[in-house]
């Protein structure tokens, strides 16, 4: 659920539409008679509001604190743009669009005049408006309650604001860029580009003020499992559940009203709920028998479902929905919360977290059973943190909001009209999906030493195009390569058998062994695939994409790669996107672009 960007969108877009004027202005209308002239002027004096309006925007982002300032700085920005408009949209000037080669620049021009106004003027106006009556601070819990006001206060204007921005966007992606000189064309991309990225945080926003009253329990109690998942032993999305909890909300109350470890589910005889052949013949029923295997299929509408199951049956309460969190994220409530203290008297810290719960227990405890109610006790002290308003709200929102982008925050629920809010977001963990911007290939690892030896794993993904050509249209055809590497970075020196499994899964002790499931973009074509040792590949469909999976072991000090390179049948997206597995201290998303010849 990514949120609006830092820098507000309407500095770089007045700022980028400025440059078009400048650039049409020198190079193209100069070059027309009397229309042209009239153009220009109209053209020169709008470009003089932009840049108004602009400044006034600079002022706009440092007054932002006080809503006041704010709203009267908004206001000015958006009777500059209004004039901006109406100076780029009269009679004559539309009748100029209709002419060849200067026509073009004109309509884009005009419809990113349009669409900077429209963000002026009615995406922004409405948030500014209720922002003096929002306090951040009013998200912080008082005695484990958060009042809930404050959201419906500004979902109206968020719902506005977001719908407003998807119209903007669609206006200035949807231009004809092949007519265009490079100045226009390089600025409908800048443009594009902040606006797609705006709109998808104002609808993030949206979805938030819609979602949490529910979730926490406006329209009545409910419960959700949290899934504690441990990133040194692999699966796909994230790690093994270890500890679980559940988590009882009702009208912003919230409680701890249970807890567990992966120990307390039995191995299932078979799938607590049927799986779908697909899934299967890549899967096996592994994902439906065992409490730690339910995220080992990438796709957290599984997980949750299974998870959900898996809990009515050991406890008879049906849950709400299901959400899973790693170390990693809990570190980074830590940094707003600041430290805790846990039963067992130690610290935990944004700095320790990560290497106290994933290295550190395992040293200290050797019955999985106190490593478990470690995990669970710190669990509890970072959400009782958080449920007693320790820590800025701000931070806490900032620390929630880095722990979803890195997948290392997944919800699931089990009422539709909160799922269908969820299903684009990144805290729904689905599948990668590739859509008209990005191709999306995804890397899943998952361990198969039946031990906490990744750890010691690291993985480097890199993606980049071998060939690639794009056409009028901005869309890439060609082929490229997605690389993983692993190495096993684990010490000669001995290991306590949880750590390394002792041999008891057929591994020998110190190797650690990956199980990998590389997914290709939907509608790409396999051109070949790659593996060091002497080891080859299996695979299956899933949902529309070809899967290649592989299984590599490694001992201390070893490393491996795997290279798979396909090919887009047909023009698509410009930028080739890898998702993989959330791991210790490594990026989850790499990226590379076609570049234009």
């Amino acid at each position: 659920m990514t949120p609006a960007p830092s820098t507000p969108v309407l500095p770089h877009a007045l700022r980028i539409a400025g440059v078009v004027f400048a650039a049409v202005l020198g190079g193209v209308l100069v070059l027309t008679v009397a229309a042209a002239a009239w153009i220009g002027v109209r053209g020169l004096a709008a470009y003089g509001h932009l840049s108004d309006a602009q400044t006034a925007a600079a002022l706009a982002r440092d007054s932002l604190t006080d809503p006041a300032t704010a709203a009267d700085t908004v206001a000015v920005i958006g009777e500059d743009t209004a004039q901006a408009r109406e100076l780029t949209t009269d009679p004559i000037w539309r009748a100029a669009e209709a002419l060849p080669w200067v026509g073009p620049q004109l309509a884009a021009v005009s419809t990113m005049t349009v669409a900077v106004d429209d963000v002026a003027g009615q995406a922004l106006t409405p948030l500014i408006e209720v922002a003096g009556t929002f306090d951040v601070d009013a998200l912080r819990p008082q005695d484990g309650r958060l009042d809930l006001g404050p959201f419906t206060t500004i979902q109206d204007a968020a719902a506005a604001s977001a719908e407003e921005l998807v119209d903007a966007t669609a206006a200035v992606t949807t231009i004809d860029r092949d007519p265009l000189l490079p100045p226009v064309r390089d600025a409908v991309g800048d443009l594009s580009a902040l606006l797609t990225e705006t709109r998808d945080g104002a609808g993030a926003v949206a979805r938030a003020t819609a979602l949490l009253p529910a979730m926490l329990g406006a329209d009545g109690p409910r419960t959700y499992l949290l899934l504690f998942q441990n990133n040194a032993e692999w699966r796909s999305l994230g790690g093994i559940t270890g500890a679980v909890a559940a988590i009882h909300t009702d009208d912003g109350a919230l409680s701890l009203s249970a807890q567990g470890s992966s120990s307390d589910f039995p191995r299932y005889d078979d799938a607590v709920l049927p799986l779908d052949d697909e899934v299967l013949g890549i899967y096996g029923t592994r994902p439906g028998r065992y409490i730690q295997n339910v995220t080992q299929v990438p796709d957290f509408a599984i997980s949750g479902a299974l998870a959900q199951e898996m809990w009515e049956r050991e406890t008879g309460e049906t849950v709400d929905g299901v959400i899973a969190v790693d170390p990693v994220a809990l570190s980074y409530l830590l940094e707003a919360t600041g430290p805790v203290t846990l039963p067992t008297g130690d610290e935990l810290t944004a700095e320790n977290a990560v290497d106290l719960l994933l290295n550190e227990v395992y040293f200290r405890y050797e019955i999985p059973a106190e490593q478990d109610a470690f995990f669970a006790a710190a669990a509890a002290a970072v959400f009782q943190a958080v449920a007693d308003g320790d820590g800025d709200p701000a931070a806490l929102l900032s620390a929630l909001t880095r722990a979803g982008d890195e997948h290392r925050l997944l919800l699931w629920s089990a009422h539709e009209e909160d799922q269908s809010l969820l299903a684009d977001t990144t805290l729904a963990g689905g599948l990668p999906v590739t859509d008209d911007d990005t191709a999306r290939f995804g890397v899943f690892l998952n361990d198969g030493t039946g031990s906490k030896m990744d750890y010691y794993v690291t993985a480097e993904t890199t993606i980049g195009w071998d060939t690639c050509t794009v056409d009028d249209a901005g869309a890439a055809q060609g082929e490229a390569t997605v690389s993983v590497t692993l190495t096993n970075t684990a010490p000669d020196a001995p290991l306590p058998d949880y750590i390394t499994g002792g041999g008891g899964f057929g591994v020998p002790v110190g190797t650690a062994r990956t199980v990998g499931y590389l997914y290709l973009p939907e509608g790409w074509e396999l051109i070949d695939a790659e593996i060091d040792g002497d080891v080859g590949f299996g695979g299956g469909t899933h949902d529309g994409r070809r899967v290649l999976t592989f299984e590599l072991d490694l001992g201390s000090g070893e490393q491996a790669s795997v290279f798979v390179t396909a090919r887009t049948p047909e023009p698509g997206a410009r930028t080739v996107e890898a998702v993989s597995t959330p791991r210790i201290g490594e990026t989850t998303e790499v990226v590379a672009t076609c570049p234009r010849a």
